[in-house]
């Protein structure tokens, strides 16, 4: 059996500035909304509907997003999904769906905050996707876009290869599935539910390695384990900025008068309020034990720091009179006691020993170390 080796996952920790980098600090506060972002074109497009009612669902994989305006006019509840963002090909689907071209701009925008809009004939509102990363043990997000009009639902996603909607295509090709019995709103919904119960998994995974952190820190701090607490902190940070502004999203589903919204879905809005409320909640527990951890880190070298200079202090106590002694009898008088004894040198030694020894005695009495009581 051969183990593949990976020195560079322990030589970099040999350099200590790398214990502390910033790069993740920069990627998470690099938000500057007075400046215009840059969106790379995606090398590929992925357009995926479903175009389904109560008795009938046509699932297709369009080579083109030019293929999908066709499903506007087709008298059943549509969900085209496209993968992949490029300028000309979001222009082109919101100018057909007439979609207000302040929501181009937002569809192609990035480090969007998590909002709800309502524009003419649809309702748009945009938030993030989360991912935890097992290697890097970090949290990822991707933006995604819905845009909801009267019988379909289109989303727009930057990546191609993942989501979280693969339960909710498993529940459209279901026959008596109550998705396929309600209007586009509820299908609105079922993402929204379904993007909202991810973040519990995230959490979920997040929680696994709070707790081994803190098992760590519990067992024994050491020079790693700041690194790791304020790694932690800054994915909470990223939690709390993509959960907050979910919770005025789903509020503003709850507080519209639309009537693209069926007064019907208004109590399942509700539950994703309650969720995401919940998810609220939770991350702020697990912010409140990343501090006391840190607090506990910082306790933890605290007690180390005492206990080698209690050593030291005992240790020095101990060595005083024995110097004090050999400083007297080593000066360069003529008349000192003991000088010429036979026995003065066993004398001095005796001396030395015996008063450390009541030292201790007297330390151990006290209940300064050890398992003495102090009778005080």
């Amino acid at each position: 059996m051969s183990v593949k080796l990976q020195p560079k996952k322990y030589l970099r920790y040999l350099y200590l500035p790398n214990l502390f980098t910033a790069r993740r600090t920069k990627e998470i506060l690099s938000v500057n909304p007075t400046v215009m972002p840059h969106r790379e074109e995606a090398t590929a497009v992925g357009v995926s509907v479903f175009d389904y009612d109560v008795t009938s669902v046509e699932e297709k994989k369009l080579p083109g997003v030019e293929d999908c305006l066709s499903y506007k006019t087709s008298g059943r509840i549509s969900w085209i999904n496209i993968d992949g963002l490029r300028k000309a090909d979001v222009e082109a689907v919101c100018n057909h769906y007439n979609i207000h071209p302040l929501i181009m701009e937002d569809i192609l925008s990035i480090n969007q905050r998590p909002k709800m809009e309502e524009a003419d004939d649809s309702l748009f509102c945009l938030l993030n996707m989360l991912y935890f990363n097992d290697e890097e043990k970090t949290v990822e997000h991707e933006q995604i876009s819905i845009v909801m009009g009267k019988d379909y639902v289109i989303s727009f996603q930057e990546d191609e290869i993942r989501d979280v909607f693969n339960p909710l295509r498993d529940k459209l090709k279901m026959q008596n599935s109550k998705i396929r019995q309600r209007g586009s709103d509820y299908l609105c919904y079922s993402m929204l539910d379904m993007i909202v119960d991810n973040y519990f998994s995230v959490m979920e995974k997040l929680g696994d390695h709070i707790e081994e952190v803190e098992e760590e820190v519990i067992r024994g701090s050491h020079l790693r384990s700041l690194p790791k607490i304020n790694q932690l902190r800054k994915e909470l940070i990223i939690l709390k900025r993509n959960f907050s502004p979910v919770r005025e999203l789903v509020n503003g589903f709850l507080r519209s008068d639309n009537d693209l919204l069926d007064e019907r879905t208004n109590k399942y809005f509700k539950d994703v309020y309650d969720h995401i409320v919940q998810a609220i909640d939770l991350s702020e527990n697990y912010r409140d034990i990343m501090t006391s951890m840190q607090d506990l880190y910082i306790n933890n070298v605290n007690l180390k720091m005492n206990e080698v200079m209690k050593v030291m202090a005992i240790v020095t106590c101990l060595l005083a009179p024995a110097t004090v002694i050999g400083g007297i009898f080593g000066m360069n008088f003529e008349q000192i006691p003991y000088l010429h004894n036979e026995y003065g040198f066993w004398i001095a030694v005796s001396i030395m020993l015996a008063i450390p020894v009541l030292m201790i005695w007297m330390f151990r009495k006290r209940g300064w170390f050890g398992n003495g009581e102090s009778k005080d």
